[in-house]
Parts: structure tokens; sequence; C-alpha cells
């Protein structure tokens, strides 16, 4: 039966006088709950320069923690991220209609990751980010799931047809808000016992290096004590913007195998 330990920070920053971050969690209480949903952790950033960043991050995350539980059972995990990302993008451009003529509008970033049996998945829009960090000696690991939205990535990738401009190469190329469709990247991977899944925001991961990120949460200590060490050090050497992490804590799996679409455990090795 998978296990995980959850914790949170977030930290407003030396700059800003408010927070557009938002993030929540959804935890099983029940043995039933741990194989039919799993867990949910979920991080948006309202984005910079629209009025109401800090409204869409919370219909993003409240979108997210309210409607994962409410899915049928056994619904694949991925589909269930991308399905809630695109309510939860519905919402924040209806609630964008109603400020229609007031020259206000709203955006947001969002990076969701669902934990059931022995797998992370990980939906994403934006550049906030999700790592997978592995303890390993000497060193450990820091696996970034997701690819940053924005012009520089996607320059990398027009550059092979001859294709640059020159723009701000940090300004977003997808969000939630600004448009009626938006399209989720969809990332699974397995996890073993010991793996951090951390979701962050780019107030953090753009203050920290990855090297860093993967010391910090590779040490032995409280989840708690790890997430409010990386706000507070990416405040520190940075604090231009609003600093959030979630973190989970991978501390037992269950390795199942897969018949027929269904779901069925691997006796002998699961950890």
């Amino acid at each position: 039966m998978m296990e995980v330990e959850l914790a949170h920070s977030t930290n407003v920053g030396r700059i800003r006088d408010h927070n557009e971050d938002a993030f929540g969690s959804w935890t099983p209480e029940t043995r039933a709950l741990k194989r039919s949903h799993g867990w949910l952790l979920a991080l948006a950033d309202g984005v910079g320069g629209h009025d109401f960043g800090e409204v869409a991050s919370a219909i993003a995350i409240e979108t997210m923690t309210a409607g994962f539980p409410e899915a049928a059972a056994d619904t694949p995990p991925a589909t269930l991220l991308a399905e809630l990302i695109r309510t939860a993008n519905e919402r924040i451009v209806a609630r964008s209609e109603e400020q229609k003529g007031t020259g206000q509008s709203m955006a947001t970033t969002i990076v969701a990751c669902a934990l059931r049996y022995d797998h992370a998945h990980v939906a994403h829009v934006g550049d906030s980010r999700c790592y997978r960090i592995r303890p390993a000696k000497p060193f450990p690991d820091a696996l970034q799931l997701t690819r940053d939205h924005n012009v520089q990535n996607d320059q990398a990738l027009l550059a092979q047809f001859g294709e640059i401009g020159e723009v701000n190469k940090h300004a977003l190329t997808r969000s939630l808000g600004l448009e009626i469709f938006v399209a989720p990247d969809l990332i699974s991977t397995p996890v073993e016992p010991g793996d951090v899944l951390l979701l962050c925001s780019d107030g953090l991961h753009g203050a920290l290096s990855e090297r860093r990120i993967a010391i910090i949460c590779a040490q032995n200590k409280p989840l708690a004590e790890i997430a409010l060490q990386l706000t507070d050090e990416a405040t520190a050497a940075d604090g231009s913007d609003n600093a959030t992490v979630i973190l989970a804590r991978v501390k037992k799996i269950e390795r199942i195998g897969l018949y027929r679409g269904r779901p069925y455990r691997l006796p002998g090795i699961n950890g």
C-alpha cells in the first residue's frame, strides 16, 4: 500500500506586498481511496501583470482539490488531471468574462501531481515546476519532470526551423485564463521509497539551483522543515517574487501490473 508524507511552505518575498501563489493537496483517508484515487498535490502561480492573478490561482487550486476526490474510482490519473485543468481554465475564463469592461484580467500557471500505486503522474501549464528528487551518494539527483512553457523553450524548438524572435525569453506561452482551450503537458514516472516530489513556483526555482534543491530535499529531517528551508533560502537568495513549495515524500509503494486495463498487485516486490 502506498504511503506518502506531505508538507508545504510559502513566502511572499521581500518586494511583493501580496501572495499570488496558491497551493493545495488531497489525502486519501482509507485504503480503498489510496488505491482508487491516491494523493493529489497542486500549485498555481498567478501571472504577473494580470490584475487578478491571485484570484485565478485560487480558482485553479479549488477546482483541482475539490474535483479530484469526486472523480469515478480508478479514473486514470493523467486523464483526471487533464480534465480538471481544462475545467479550471474554463472557470477562470468565465470569471474573466465577468470583468470585461473593467480593463482587468486574470491568468495563472498550474502544476499538479497525482501519486498512486508506484507512479507519479504530473500535469502542468506554464512555468511552475515539478521535480523528482532521489537521494543518492555522493549527490542526490533532481529530475525536472516538467518543461517551462515560455518563449525561451519554444524558441529552442523554433530554432530548428530558423524562426527566432527578439522577445522576453521568460514570457509564458501557455497559461490558464487567457484562451478558452488549453493543452496541459502530461508526464508519468515510477517512484521509489525515499523519493521526494517537489512542486514549486518560479520564485523558488528561479532563486535556487537544481543541485541546491536536491541537497536540501535529501536531508534526513522532517519534511515540514525542508519545505520551510527551501522558501527561506529562495527568499534570502532573491526575494523578488513569491516563493512556494509543496512536497511529497514517498514512504512506501505498491507495485502493480495491468491486465486488460485493470491493476493487480505484484507479489513479493512491494516497497
